[in-house]
């Protein structure tokens, strides 16, 4: 094959490994493309394009998260990593390992690695790569990266509930939250909720939120229940979707523009975290972007005029 049509063929694994180190869409397309200026200008046909270029994009990855990492800790109010609707990468036999990988909760923990072990644990952990071509990313010994696995494995396993949820139940229970938060039905919104719940917003100090986390399940359900029944009043739409390989939702206003979007964190048969992206620039991937603070403004309006 010619170098066009290997990174053609590489390029859904080459964004997932970046996605995963960057938890931002537009920063892996960018270190795919670098990685593809880079094996362009090589003058060398590289012995195995798979790893020549998964360790290429990798260290770019590794480059931008730190100096990324500087930009999130002066980040106006709760940082999470950009919606992703779908994981070009798919690989049947790790298809649940994947989706987990990609979640926000596991984007969430991997933000406490540093850049160096979150991208040995990527390409470890999710995509089973041997130490050698691990070794050979990153510019360790196979020894050290050995010990920046265990490290990786140590921090994210004290930050993993106890208790995972089937796919079928995630969903199934996700339905039925959706429908709830439709019909604005605080009962069963409540019913849905763990105790300690959350609902968390990312505006990045760029559209309205939530000046503080929403904690516990009564608080919760009555602001989602209180909230959403608005948004159908000025005709935005909430359309149900996987989001992160998770259960989600992309909410639009009436013409199709992001508004913002949503996932849940369920777990032992409960909502345990409301997660909702509302930074105008984290959603340009998905669509023409609404004005976040003209909406706010018509749901006041809309508001006043039912009280």
């Amino acid at each position: 094959m010619s170098r066009v049509e290997d990174f053609e063929e590489l390029r859904p694994l080459l964004f997932s490994i970046a996605y995963r180190i960057l938890g931002s869409v537009s920063e892996a397309e960018d270190a795919v493309q670098e990685t593809w200026l880079r094996f362009d200008a090589a003058t060398a046909q590289p012995v195995s394009a798979k790893a020549y270029l998964s360790a290429a994009v990798t260290r770019i990855s590794i480059d931008v998260l730190r100096s990324a990492r500087m930009r999130r800790e002066t980040y106006v109010g709760p940082w999470f990593p950009e919606p992703l609707l779908r994981d070009p990468y798919q690989d049947p036999v790790r298809a649940a390992e994947l989706a987990d990988s990609v979640s926000m909760a596991a984007l969430l923990l991997l933000e406490r690695l540093s850049p160096l072990e979150r991208a040995v644990f990527v390409l470890r952990e999710v995509f089973a790569f041997g130490f050698d071509d691990i070794a050979a990313a990153v510019g360790r010994s196979e020894a050290a990266c050995r010990q920046l696995v265990v490290r990786a494995r140590r921090h994210m396993a004290a930050g993993r509930p106890r208790f995972a949820a089937d796919r079928q139940e995630r969903q199934e229970l996700a339905t039925r939250f959706f429908e709830a938060l439709t019909d604005g039905d605080v009962g069963a919104l409540r019913a849905l909720l763990a105790a300690d719940v959350q609902l968390v917003g990312d505006g990045g100090g760029k559209a309205p939120q939530l000046a503080n986390a929403v904690v516990g399940a009564d608080n919760v359900a009555r602001v989602l229940a209180a909230f959403f029944p608005l948004l159908q009043r000025i005709d935005a739409t909430c359309a149900p979707q996987e989001v992160n390989g998770q259960p989600g939702a992309v909410v639009r206003d009436r013409d199709g523009r992001v508004l913002h979007a949503m996932t849940l964190d369920v777990l032992d048969g409960q909502v345990q975290a409301v997660r909702v992206v509302i930074n105008p620039d984290k959603l340009g991937h998905l669509g023409p972007v609404a004005d976040a603070w003209a909406v706010t403004r018509e749901l006041k309006a809309v508001r006043r005029q039912r009280d």
